[in-house]
């Protein structure tokens, strides 16, 4: 007997928001998350790429890379204790009187949590949201570009802010990713988005990446800096194999926030 199609739709509308979280995901843990049977979600899976909604591979399905998964509220709340943990791993390694960059996302903005008992800092963030933060802070100076504000995330974008962050030379930037493919390029879902985090890791001498390791293996149509543009990658415990070789390979030093 064919299932119903109310409990066929709710299934598939579980695994389209599972994916929207992760990015990727394979059929044995579908399965168990939503104890059915495999077959069951690989039919479920590649109905969902008939649909034009998924991307099937071996094994597994992910988003499509022209998909943005989730807006910055939701974010937030995805891998948020690691984020945590890797937001007071940063801000650990950012001395006091030093001029930095903090990119917009949902990793940097626990950064800037953790910035509190930091002084002399001077501190150029392309995030509105960041900045309503850190002006509340003792010791900080706090520099935004002009240009757009998306609405989705307070993110500052456009040539304007492309421009103005060229102006600066700042001993540290930090930036987050959208997704690192597995040749070590950095991705993003917003063409503008990338074209600031270009002219950041440009303009630093020293260059973080804050990245929970979720993020390795994921997709996004845009790229905004590689590997080895990078000094340290921290992230949590849980980074896989293959991102930790391609530190190795790229000279970049590996932290992980616990």
């Amino acid at each position: 007997m064919p299932p119903k199609v109310d409990a066929l739709h709710a299934r598939q509308a579980e695994i389209l928001r599972h994916l929207r979280q992760t990015g990727r995901v394979q059929v044995e843990r579908l399965a168990a998350l939503l104890g059915t049977t495999p077959q069951t979600i690989r039919r479920d899976l590649n109905q969902l790429a008939e649909q034009g909604k998924i991307l099937r591979f071996h094994g597994g399905a992910s988003l499509l890379a022209g998909v943005e998964y989730t807006d910055f509220e939701i974010r937030k709340e995805i891998a948020a204790d690691q984020k945590e943990a890797i937001g007071r791993e940063v801000a650990r390694h950012l001395p006091n009187n030093a001029a930095i960059f903090l990119n917009s996302g949902t990793t940097v903005a626990a950064v800037a949590r953790y910035l509190t008992q930091h002084a002399g800092l001077m501190a150029v963030t392309d995030s509105v949201q960041m900045a309503n933060t850190l002006r509340t802070y003792t010791g900080l100076e706090v520099i935004v570009p002009g240009g757009a504000v998306r609405q989705s995330d307070g993110a500052i974008l456009g040539d304007v802010a492309v421009d103005f962050i060229r102006q600066f030379r700042v001993d540290i930037a930090v930036v987050g990713a959208a997704a690192i493919s597995e040749d070590g390029s950095l991705l993003d879902f917003d063409l503008r988005e990338a074209s600031v985090v270009r002219a950041i890791i440009n303009g630093a001498r020293n260059v973080i990446l804050a990245a929970d390791s979720s993020k390795f293996g994921r997709v996004a149509p845009v790229k905004s800096g590689h590997l080895s543009q990078i000094q340290q990658l921290v992230t949590d415990a849980e980074c896989p194999l293959a991102l930790r070789q391609l530190c190795r390979t790229h000279g970049v030093t590996l932290i992980e926030a616990r």
